[in-house]
């Protein structure tokens, strides 16, 4: 062979093999949201979804919180007994495969789902579902808040579970004291997700660190205020899910930021859309804008037992004083309704003859006046350090406030702190005013009105710490009655107290708004905001 020949023959092996490592199917480059893609012609389809939120969860055990960013990755990673319907809150099974209800509404027997592991590979049983209430009702407000919404813990008065009894492996049996009509629904609310009884044995405190459950993910990783990693359970009980093979959840705290690293293929999928920018969203064709159905309220809240916020006039006055509709011009495009009840209008039980305080500043003043703070007084009003579905751009927002406040003399020192410690204050009665929200877990009146301000929820949800013994027995009576038509006049008879008493000023129901890659299918935005991942998929 000749020497040219010899080198022809080098080159075209080596142009060859370069050809063959450029086509292959079986190679794959990362993009910059660390995804692997297929740098061949038959391109797999992409199976890592890059979620991007506005903060990070506080835990992963769910019943340890109310804060709706530990419900977006938990939801994902725990099944509960009983599930909402795609879009809606109907109950459908869940690791109850059925159940009966006694004609006393007293006694619910449920038939569980066979041969379900969790993570760990441990059994699904009903041992395993009540050794999960009972570990919540041997609890308190601080270690399981959520937990009231089943009237209180062991040993308290309104404590409605009576007895849970293991029928057999696979049946379970709850007896309550009295009938609540919300006691499906509640099962259905991702803080009741059933976790692994010998997960919760080994790591103890450490538990919400390293979370076991039943659902379509299981956890990986937690690079806390970064990324939370889940990859899919290969042994999930619901067959052909979830369809993707991993989800990172990616912190990333400004709305704008996140559309930027949507629209620069960083990311594929963000909550938190800013109003403002829709248009850049709907001209961008390799984007799509996703709307959720409004089941929420944004309010500003004051702590009720400090002073002058202990007094109703004082808390009138400050209604008076917010326009609402500025607010919503400014910062939700329009996109938003004012609230004039602490819940929404699509609740049944919404009370519609209530007339909401009119922007009124020369009645606010006079409020003032009558409550002895004729010359106003200085107060600190607490903003939300993140961006939520009812409140997009918090800081903002509370310096309208502020300014409308100095209007009638009351000067408002806006501050803030991070997220954790926001909610940790605000629990605990700390701050003066302060601005939160809330999207309905299980679409019931009660989930707003009782969970948020009854005096058996202060320590958990209840932040205004407001106590009322008349509006206490409306809502337990509520609890109580099983016919539709008369629970829903009760929750109308709350919301006229509340309105007289007013320890909020309801600001706005927001049309939740996000937005994801065009490719991203199987999504669908549910009402009360937890993320279920199952059925998502890449075109």
């Amino acid at each position: 062979m000749n020497k040219k020949f010899k080198v022809l023959m080098i080159a075209l092996l080596a142009v060859g093999l370069l050809l063959a490592g450029c086509n292959s199917g079986g190679g794959t480059k990362k993009s910059s949201s660390g995804k692997e893609q297929s740098s061949g012609d038959a391109t797999p389809k992409q199976d890592t979804l890059v979620y991007a939120r506005g903060g990070d969860s506080v835990t992963l055990d769910p019943i340890t919180t109310t804060e709706g960013e530990t419900f977006k990755v938990t939801e994902n990673i725990y099944d509960t007994l009983v599930s909402f319907g795609d879009s809606d809150t109907s109950t459908q099974p869940g690791l109850a495969e059925n159940w009966e209800i006694s004609d006393d509404s007293l006694t619910y027997t449920f038939k569980l789902q066979k041969g379900v592991k969790f993570h760990d590979g441990t059994d699904f049983n009903a041992e395993a579902v009540k050794y999960n209430f009972e570990r919540w009702a041997g609890g308190n407000e601080d270690q399981f808040p959520y937990y009231t919404m089943f009237g209180g813990y062991k040993g308290d008065e309104g404590h409605v579970i009576q007895e849970i009894k293991v029928v057999d492996e696979h049946t379970i049996q709850f007896i309550l004291k009295r009938p609540q009509a919300t006691f499906l629904v509640n099962l259905a609310m991702s803080c009741f997700g059933i976790a692994s009884p010998a997960a919760l044995e080994k790591y103890g405190d450490d538990y919400r660190k390293n979370p076991v459950g039943t659902g379509a993910f299981k956890f990986v990783e937690w690079k806390e205020n970064d990324t939370i990693t889940l990859e899919k359970n290969e042994n999930y009980w619901r067959k052909g899910f979830p369809k993707l093979n991993k989800v990172i959840f990616r912190v990333i705290p400004e709305n704008t930021a996140r559309l930027n690293a949507l629209a620069n293929g960083e990311i594929d999928m963000m909550d938190g859309l800013n109003y403002s920018e829709v248009a850049q969203v709907e001209g961008n064709d390799k984007l799509q804008l996703i709307e959720r159905p409004s089941m929420n309220v944004g309010y500003l809240g004051f702590t009720t037992t400090r002073k002058p916020f202990d007094n109703k006039l004082v808390r009138q006055a400050l209604n008076h004083a917010i326009d609402k509709e500025s607010i919503i011009q400014a910062f939700y495009a329009g996109m938003a309704e004012p609230a004039v009840n602490p819940m929404p209008p699509s609740i049944k039980g919404y009370n519609e003859e209530i007339e909401a305080y009119p922007y009124d500043l020369d009645k606010a003043k006079e409020l003032l006046k009558e409550a002895g703070y004729e010359k106003g007084f200085k107060m600190e009003l607490w903003a939300m350090p993140v961006a939520r579905l009812y409140m997009p751009e918090g800081q903002k927002v509370a310096e309208i406030i502020q300014d409308s406040f100095s209007k009638i003399g009351v000067e408002a020192e806006i501050k803030s702190v991070d997220w954790p410690t926001y909610l940790d204050k605000a629990k605990k009665g700390e701050f003066d005013a302060f601005m939160l929200g809330w999207t309905g877990d299980n679409g019931d009146a009660d989930n707003f009105l009782y969970t948020l301000l009854d005096k058996d929820s202060i320590g958990g949800s209840n932040y205004s710490r407001f106590a009322n013994d008349e509006l206490h027995d409306i809502l337990i009576q509520a609890q109580s009655e099983t016919d539709v038509e008369k629970r829903a006049e009760l929750y109308k008879q709350a919301q006229v107290l509340l309105h007289e008493e007013a320890p909020w000023v309801p600001l706005v129901h927001s049309r939740p708004l996000s937005a994801a890659v065009k490719e991203i299918s199987g999504y669908v935005p549910h009402p009360t905001g937890s993320e279920s991942l199952m059925k998502v998929e890449f075109k």
